[in-house]
């Protein structure tokens, strides 16, 4: 089961290639006014893998334009077939997508703020840019990649932040020092962050090493970047005698949720934990994909956030017994 939200019909107007790898999508819903959004906003869109109709997420690019939504999306090698079905669309292709929803807060009362993109996190960025760029705020963008080929948005992003804007590209040999960065970093800075899930991890260390205050780190996920591959596994519901196989290109929340085990969700991306179920038994080894969970909650293994986080072998599981999603 899950919270109601708002679907609508919408159009696919254009397409272009930011990067090797990196697509983006014009996107116009039917009933369009053009309202702004907050930043760090996303949409989900409706899929079809397998023949099976699934959701993916997507960070909304830049600030509201009469133009529609614009999202940006990264072609991976180990997608669970999300990437593969956007990257077939034409223009003029029919879309169902929701409204603009954001986890992401933001305190416009500060004086300093770091911004840090990891490869395609640049997306829900961008925004955040214009709009302290807009209000005159001392900004920096740290956006990591390994080439500035791979680099999107950069030409936008230099036109409009300048030397405010450090490219750390792995190729120059111009790596990223998150524990050099947030140690220079003045007390009350606050600072925005989109990567991939091992990049958050050092992150989060690297904020507390340097004693800043946990919460003044924001960030956004991929939902779907981890420490392990991508691969199928099993799970094995406890006292039922029912196993089964996820398969890499679902998720176990959806493959409960279809086979009759429902399992209460709502973000789908890992930040609410209203889909962590209880872990009986771990036969192999837990790929904690999720932000809601502490680190020495992720060690214990107790529980899992059933929409992202994965495994490798095979996890016994309650899913009569909920986390405490408060």
């Amino acid at each position: 089961m899950r919270f109601i939200e708002t679907w609508t019909s919408a159009t696919l107007v254009s397409t272009r290639d930011l990067a090797p790898d990196i697509r983006e999508f014009l996107i116009l819903p039917d009933q369009f006014d053009g309202a702004a959004y907050p930043v760090g906003s996303h949409i989900n869109v409706s899929v079809t893998i397998d023949d099976r109709p699934e959701m993916r997420s997507y960070s909304l690019v830049g600030e509201a334009s009469s133009r529609g939504f614009r999202i940006a999306v990264r072609r991976a090698e180990d997608s669970r077939g999300g990437s593969r079905y956007m990257w077939q669309l034409a223009p003029g292709a029919r879309l169902d997508i929701t409204q603009p929803a954001s986890l992401l807060a933001v305190d416009w009362t500060r004086e300093n703020y770091c911004l840090i993109a990891g490869g395609i996190g640049i997306t829900p960025i961008i925004g955040a840019a214009h709009a302290l760029a807009r209000r005159g705020a001392n900004v920096r963008l740290h956006y990591a990649v390994r080439s500035r080929r791979d680099a999107a948005y950069l030409d936008e992003l230099a036109g409009l932040l300048g030397d405010r804007l450090v490219v750390h590209a792995g190729d120059e040999g111009k790596r990223l020092d998150l524990d050099a960065l947030f140690a220079s970093l003045p007390r009350g800075a606050l600072t925005l962050f989109c990567g991939p899930m091992r990049m958050l991890d050092a992150a989060r260390h690297a904020w507390t090493a340097a004693g800043h205050p946990l919460t003044d780190l924001r960030y956004e996920t991929f939902g779907s970047s981890g420490t392990l591959p991508t691969e199928t596994f099993r799970v094995r519901l406890k006292d039922s005698g029912v196993e089964l196989e996820i398969p890499r290109e679902r998720s176990m929340l959806d493959v409960l949720n279809a086979s009759g085990h429902e399992v209460m969700y709502d973000c789908k991306r890992g930040e609410c934990g209203l889909c962590a179920i209880d872990v009986v038994e771990v036969e192999g080894e837990i790929d904690h994909r999720d932000v809601f969970f502490s680190d020495h909650q992720k060690a214990s293994n107790q529980k899992i956030c059933a929409c992202v986080s994965r495994a490798r072998g095979t996890i016994t599981v309650d899913t009569l017994l909920r986390a405490d999603a408060t």
